[in-house]
């Protein structure tokens, strides 16, 4: 969810994943957009079951101990129902926006394993999601994640995942993000976000991407199915725009 206009809006939208069978509301983090927590309490008292969580938080955003604080009081205040995703922050123009140094890649996943750390610390009972796709980020998620949002080719990633969690890699829950879903019956995805990420690809190698569907939905299901065979796969974000048309893909699931 990247828009929250009012509380009303955010209550629908929260009550509308709900009942088309979503797992998970998830909420970014970027300045310019909706601040994730009072949108996700503003959802939390609207839903009974629907699970609650930033996909993801700039770690380096936060100091730990005061994230620590919202994390708790969000996850107590949902029933137990918040998941904490966390990244190491890219985009510089919202650290100078921050009035924020930007690291370089190497610290910033630095501090986010810091981050990371206090809060498995100190709110154990909420899951930690991190996401990314470089080296190190992942030898820091497959030491503290319960779930890892896999970014880069997925077969590599996956690979390289297996060789550094070890024995950790059988209880992690691996995450793809899907740009892009048919929503008009034509079976065709519009392909702009996902292009905006390999600028270089024709449609036809965009289409073969893990996170493009295409074709009926039962095609659709089926894509979601090898994921989940082939490598493990079995946590699918897709965005606000898609919420209606996906549905029809998570009833095809059941």
């Amino acid at each position: 969810m990247r828009n929250a206009t009012s509380a009303g809006f955010v209550r629908e939208a929260a009550q509308l994943a709900e009942k088309l069978g979503y797992d998970v509301l998830l909420v970014p983090d970027h300045l310019g957009a909706p601040a994730p927590f009072p949108v996700l309490a503003t959802a939390a008292a609207a839903t009974d079951a629907l699970r609650l969580g930033t996909f993801v938080l700039n770690a380096c955003f936060y100091k730990p101990a005061l994230l620590a604080r919202d994390v708790a009081a969000l996850h107590e205040l949902s029933g137990g129902r918040f998941e904490v995703g966390l990244g190491a922050g890219y985009v510089k123009e919202e650290f100078d926006a921050a009035e924020l140094p930007f690291p370089s890649a190497g610290k910033r996943i630095d501090y986010l394993e810091h981050v990371t750390a206090y809060l498995a610390e100190h709110v154990p009972g909420a899951p930690i999601v991190i996401a990314g796709g470089g080296d190190r980020l992942l030898t820091v998620a497959a030491k503290w994640a319960a779930t890892i949002g896999v970014t880069g080719e997925l077969a590599d990633r996956v690979e390289f995942l297996r060789g550094v969690a070890g024995d950790r890699f059988a209880d992690l829950e691996l995450n793809v993000a899907i740009t892009a879903v048919p929503t008009d019956g034509s079976g065709i995805p519009d392909l702009k976000m996902t292009r905006r990420f390999a600028p270089g690809h024709s449609d036809e190698q965009l289409l073969q991407l893990p996170g493009v569907l295409s074709g009926t939905v039962g095609d659709q299901a089926d894509k979601l199915r090898r994921l989940r065979d082939e490598f493990g796969v079995t946590y699918f974000a897709v965005q606000a725009g898609h919420a209606e048309a996906f549905g029809k893909v998570i009833a095809a699931l059941k």
